[in-house]
């Protein structure tokens, strides 16, 4: 059996995390989405946010990454009110994948990527022999540069979705955002790509991702955020986290909650309205351990 992903330094969320949400409101003019929400990615985790659809997932990342100012309430980044920081500073510290993004028309893949390396630059550093290697290794980690001299306007949607990770590669920062990375990729790519996270994560990045497949959450998460009506309802890893009664409670599914064949991560399986109720012994038990 493949041992379940681990992060390569558990921290528990707290004090010494490197992004808190601390007794935050959020809102779109108006609307009100989070009310004191309060919540911590442990460092150097693989924390997914889970929750159905308007729950406040997007909106928690955006959060973070300073897009999105509270009403009240502060986001923290290593120690200090992340909107205290520049935009350079910031964008040093950690990088964001949005659900979708617009290139400029007439760029070509391997000057989308560069732009990753804007953060690093400034007036008495410019184009260098670091930033060059820092995007030939994001073109190659994401399976790109056979693309790198075409128009990102050519592209399907999945071939773009891979240059966006590799612009956010070559961003270089220790906290990455990823706001639902599997957008528009194949089964085959969905993983190749969530098996490139693991990588970065065992490497001691801290990885953040809004994902909506419960079994890949399951599977390459060290923690999980789960969020509903823009509250989090639980926190912790996902064998503390993934029972049957949480996931009814929280997307409405009636389900049976098992170890994974390959990792022995908790599994989903949804049942059907007219199936018996989950009760098949130990492996229907909320307690069951993986």
């Amino acid at each position: 059996m493949t041992p379940a992903p681990t992060p390569a330094a558990h921290v528990h969320a707290g004090a010494d995390a490197p992004v808190r949400v601390e007794d935050a409101t959020i809102a779109y003019d108006t609307r009100v989405i989070s009310e004191h929400l309060s919540v911590a990615v442990p460092e150097r985790s693989f924390t997914a946010i889970i929750g159905p659809n308007a729950c406040g997932k997007s909106t928690l990342l955006r959060t973070i990454s300073r897009i999105l100012a509270p009403s009240s309430g502060r986001v923290v980044l290593d120690g200090a009110d992340v909107q205290s920081y520049g935009a350079k500073e910031v964008a040093r510290r950690m990088g964001l994948l949005p659900p979708t993004s617009l290139a400029p028309d007439g760029i070509r893949v391997a000057d989308l990527v560069a732009r990753g390396r804007f953060p690093h630059q400034g007036l008495f550093r410019q184009w260098s022999a670091q930033d060059r290697d820092a995007v030939a290794a994001a073109l190659e980690a994401t399976g790109t540069t056979e693309l790198s001299g075409r128009l990102v306007d050519e592209l399907s949607g999945g071939q773009r979705q891979r240059v966006w990770v590799a612009m956010l590669l070559a961003q270089q920062t220790p906290i990455m955002l990823l706001d639902e990375p599997t957008t528009f990729l194949d089964i085959a790519h969905q993983y190749e790509l969530l098996e490139l996270f693991r990588r970065l994560h065992a490497q001691g990045r801290t990885v953040v991702a809004v994902l909506h497949d419960l079994n890949q959450a399951a599977r390459y998460a060290s923690t999980l955020i789960v969020m509903k009506d823009g509250q989090v309802v639980a926190t912790g890893t996902p064998a503390e986290v993934f029972t049957a009664g949480l996931i009814e409670e929280v997307f409405g599914l009636r389900c049976l909650v098992v170890p994974d064949p390959v990792t022995g991560t908790p599994a989903v399986f949804p049942l059907a309205p007219e199936d018996p109720p989950a009760e098949a012994g130990a492996l229907a038990d909320d307690s069951q351990e993986y």
